[in-house]
């Protein structure tokens, strides 16, 4: 059969280039259809790029951390009639698999399960020449490849403790003994932050273990990260503006429905729903803050997508949901549960961070009560969610009583949107998280 030329993927509607992150097979290598063989980074997420032929590696054109174009040539494949692996020098055309040689015996050790593999269970699914299963490899998520790259792991030699074999977190940092299972699983799979401690002193120096007297390479994600955000500042006027907001009806009308909801449905009911359900509401009364500036005009959204600001371990995402304005509170706790759930599982797609016409970030999460975020490209406008903070206030009657204040936080395109047309946004936005309360319905 001929050769099969792979492009560079479009992993998302507004993708134009990607960065090989990182080749999974090397030349002479053997790849089963649909296996995963290369690691792309874009602006927007890092994916493995499943093979769509069974064949032999035969060149790669394009060299890790090199960018090109998406549709641009990156490797070369022989295709085969089926899949089967070989080793690097075995001649492809003799239809014959060289045997292959048994993995090695793992190291001594005591009761503990050790973390090197073992010989390869049995069964139908294809081996490589390293006795590895590719199956198993192949359900590795880009989080766990990530840490096994920065603790220098080879998975091929990883024992997995997960569901069918599947290797995790903490049988990377097990096998590593560079720290605790427990510190590095939080970071690696957890969105909220992790507990402080020091930093361990083994290993390389990396973004989630970060040793004093050392410079930490700079990843794919880290170099996008920091290019797009210079690239706001400097093109994006930034303007700010703030409101606070008494949220002690709203606050009390979560605290009624929490448990229930967790209950029922499995997923935490925050404050932040309600948030963005009021947002989309506000949203529709002020269309240009659901909106991009172009060279040929401000274009003001259909749809109306809000991306949430999620912090990761060693990144930063905007995973949006899409059709924000038809979903309920209920249906926006949901949708935002499922979107938080896939990124700890490193699940993330293209299409899951694609898309966003307006950003919501919950900063108040971890406390802060006063931020001013950089507006994500492409939007007009980024608003903030800060702690909720119990404190007297005067009311209106001169009445002084204890009450939950929330400050929300406005950064805005000042190309696109006036501060008249912000601030009646955020008073807007203001008048209906405060008229929200217990008797509502989700």
């Amino acid at each position: 059969m001929p050769p099969t030329t792979i492009t560079m993927p479009q992993l998302g509607e507004t993708v134009t280039e990607g960065t090989v992150a990182q080749w999974l097979k090397k030349p002479g290598d053997a790849i089963e259809k649909y296996e995963a063989f290369v690691e792309v980074s874009t602006d927007k997420v890092n994916a493995e790029v499943p093979a769509p032929v069974s064949g032999v590696l035969r060149e790669i054109i394009v060299k890790e951390g090199e960018t090109v174009p998406t549709g641009a040539p990156i490797a070369i494949i022989d295709e085969v009639g089926a899949a089967r692996v070989a080793a690097p020098t075995e001649q492809v055309a003799s239809g014959h698999a060289a045997p292959a040689p048994p993995p090695a015996a793992p190291a001594a050790s005591s009761a503990a399960p050790s973390a090197v593999e073992a010989p390869p269970a049995r069964g139908n699914g294809v081996t490589r020449a390293d006795g590895v299963s590719a199956e198993r490899l192949r359900g590795v998520s880009p989080a766990v490849r990530r840490l096994a790259r920065e603790h220098n792991v080879d998975l091929s030699r990883v024992r997995g403790t997960g569901t069918n074999g599947r290797i995790t977190a903490k049988d990377v940092v097990t096998a590593a003994g560079s720290m605790g299972p427990a510190a590095v699983v939080g970071a690696a799979t957890t969105l909220e932050p992790p507990a402080a401690q020091p930093p361990a002193q083994r290993g390389p120096s990396t973004y989630t273990n970060p040793i004093p007297g050392t410079t930490i390479p700079l990843t794919q994600a880290r170099k996008i990260i920091a290019q797009r955000m210079v690239e706001s500042k400097h093109t994006t006027p930034h303007a700010w503006t703030m409101v606070e907001v008494d949220v002690t009806n709203l606050w009390k009308w979560r605290v009624r429905e929490k448990d229930a909801f967790e209950r029922d449905h499995g997923v935490k009911l925050t404050l932040l729903p309600f948030f963005i359900r009021a947002v989309v509401e506000s949203l529709a009364k002020f269309p240009l803050m659901n909106a991009s500036f172009t060279d040929e005009g401000i274009k003001v959204h259909k749809e109306v997508n809000v991306a949430l600001a999620v912090a990761l371990a060693d990144n930063l995402i905007l995973p949006v949901i899409r059709g924000t304005d038809n979903l309920s509170v209920k249906g926006i706790a949901l949708a935002a549960g499922a979107l938080i759930e896939k990124a700890r599982r490193g699940k993330l797609g293209a299409d899951d961070l694609a898309g966003g016409t307006f950003t919501v970030n919950n900063t108040g999460a971890n406390g802060s009560i006063l931020s001013a975020p950089i507006i994500p490209p492409g939007q007009t406008a980024i608003v903030t969610t800060e702690a909720v903070v119990k404190r007297p206030v005067v009311r209106d009657d001169d009445s002084i009583a204890i009450r939950s204040m929330m400050n929300v936080c406005l950064s805005l395109d000042h190309r696109v949107v006036d501060g008249s047309i912000a601030s009646g946004f955020l008073s807007d936005l203001k008048s209906r998280l405060e008229r929200m309360g217990p008797s509502g319905s989700l």
